[in-house]
């Protein structure tokens, strides 16, 4: 995969809601009336709504604005306590006098839902509010790489609103992306892309998808209709189609589904990501697919870090051998993540100049130590000072990708120094394997890994060895 390297500025508008859980066990009936009686043990309150959006965007990296309504009311503050958890300006948060602010809540007994209760206003936003949306708009437009509109149908996103946003995009080259809600889509003409799903779709063109004949149908009078520039239907654990010149079917990537919420909003925010990195269309789908193998794998509603997402392409083997190599700051965090994971690291390092059978038989016994093998790799200006101006043989480089494509090898990182001392504080590993050679011997790192294994080499195999067999292959002929 393409790293994605930018931070893109991405503007959500969309219904802002609180979902909130009261969680408790349930044992009795009621003597009041045939119903249960929930003892609630423990309440949690997220962002839902346009707010798992937000949250996926926040978690990729992205620099994020959010323009919305919300009334003058408890649930209001809450709301913007929320959004401030995750650092996300609430200035443009537009405030309507009496309009209650949504919030759903959940009844959870025994891991069971029981019941939900809403409180909301769903009519239309005032004119006024309309006013103010887009006065917030043109101020950050120049600026913005991306807009979502996220309809939840709780009447921000109104025909006239959402028309006017769609136009000053377009105007300013903005590509618009909208999760769209209810059957008539014309309020959307003019969008980049929408992001239905196959149950969507089919409500909102009367086409009963059942095969690819009828999916093209739906696609082109979804493009045609809204005039969108890129036409797309999700297709759940099937993955998602996009038609240009024929169809395309770009399938899901995921291992394990726990739970699908949130997936939908996961997609939306990952295309936009990946778009405003400049990745052409068929790629942010690959990126999005990718991105919710990994949300579909968590239990909630869930967001996705970038760093998750390359380490879920590793896992399903389809990242080339480049991803595997990380710089000192990648691999500081991946470290951490993987800390945090309850992984055990395990840490070797060496020159690897030509990688032969006794190199790969110690690679595979220091990975059978633990869960992730990461290996320093001396960069040529070390390799240089302790083998001499003849060597490397091989640049850092190819080393490195070699490596790299090695099923034991997990990351490879290259350093400078002599010793990889630094290296090693960064990531601190449980393990650190050396040669054999080493017995007795004081191993760089030793004092900040939890234990030292030593591993004996294959006999004959040395990349020295190898060498002088070539130059005496060279003088004898």
């Amino acid at each position: 995969m393409i790293r994605l390297e930018i931070k893109p500025n991405i503007l959500v508008i969309g219904d802002l809601m609180i979902d909130h859980y009261l969680w408790g066990t349930c044992d009795r009936i009621s003597p009041e009336a045939p119903v249960q009686v929930v003892n609630v043990k423990k309440e949690n309150s997220v962002l839902g709504g346009a707010g798992n959006v937000l949250n996926n965007l926040v978690t990729l990296g992205a620099n994020v604005e959010v323009i919305s309504v919300i009334g003058d009311d408890s649930t209001a503050n809450e709301l913007k306590s929320l959004l401030k958890e995750i650092n996300i300006n609430t200035e443009n948060l537009v405030i309507e006098n009496n309009r209650k602010t949504s919030k759903k809540s959940r009844l959870i007994a025994s891991q069971q839902q029981v019941l939900r209760y809403d409180m909301e206003s769903i009519e239309d936003i005032k004119n006024s509010s309309c006013e103010e949306i887009l006065t917030n708009l043109k101020r950050y437009i120049q600026k913005l790489d991306a807009i979502i509109l996220s309809d939840y149908g709780k009447g921000v996103l109104t025909k006239t609103l959402t028309q006017d946003i769609i136009k000053i995009a377009n105007e300013n080259n903005v590509k618009v992306l909208v999760d769209p809600k209810g059957k008539d889509y014309s309020k959307y003409r003019g969008a980049y892309t929408l992001t239905p799903n196959k149950k969507e779709a089919m409500e909102a063109t009367n086409v009963n998808i059942k095969d690819d004949e009828t999916l093209i149908e739906a696609l082109n009078i979804l493009k045609n209709e809204c005039n969108l520039e890129v036409s797309l239907i999700t297709l759940s654990e099937n993955g998602i189609a996009i038609f240009d010149n024929e169809l395309e079917i770009i399938p899901t990537v995921a291992r394990e589904v726990y739970d699908v919420t949130g997936a939908g909003d996961t997609v939306i925010a990952s295309v936009a990501f990946a778009l405003s990195n400049k990745l052409t269309i068929k790629e942010a789908i690959n990126f999005a697919n990718l991105a919710a193998g990994v949300v579909v794998g968590k239990i909630g509603s869930a967001t996705v870090t970038l760093d998750e997402i390359y380490e879920y392409e590793s896992s399903l083997h389809k990242s080339t051998s480049a991803s595997h190599i990380k710089t000192f700051d990648e691999i500081e965090a991946l470290a951490k993540r993987l800390h945090e994971k309850g992984k055990k690291i395990i840490f070797t390092n060496g020159c690897f100049d030509i990688i032969h059978a006794g190199h790969v038989k110690y690679l595979e016994v220091a990975k059978s130590y633990g869960d992730v093998l990461i290996l320093g790799l001396n960069a040529d200006s070390s390799v240089r000072k302790l083998k001499g101006p003849t060597r490397p043989i091989n640049n850092q480089e190819d080393r490195a990708y070699i490596l790299a494509s090695l099923e034991s090898v997990d990351y490879v990182v290259i350093f400078e120094e002599e010793t990889p001392y630094e290296l090693i504080k960064l990531i601190k590993p449980h393990t650190l394997v050396k040669g054999g050679d080493y017995e007795g011997k004081d191993v760089v790192g030793q004092d900040i890994a939890n234990e030292l294994k030593l591993v004996q080499f294959v006999d004959g195999k040395s990349t020295t060895n190898t060498i002088k067999r070539i130059q005496n292959s060279e003088t004898n002929n």
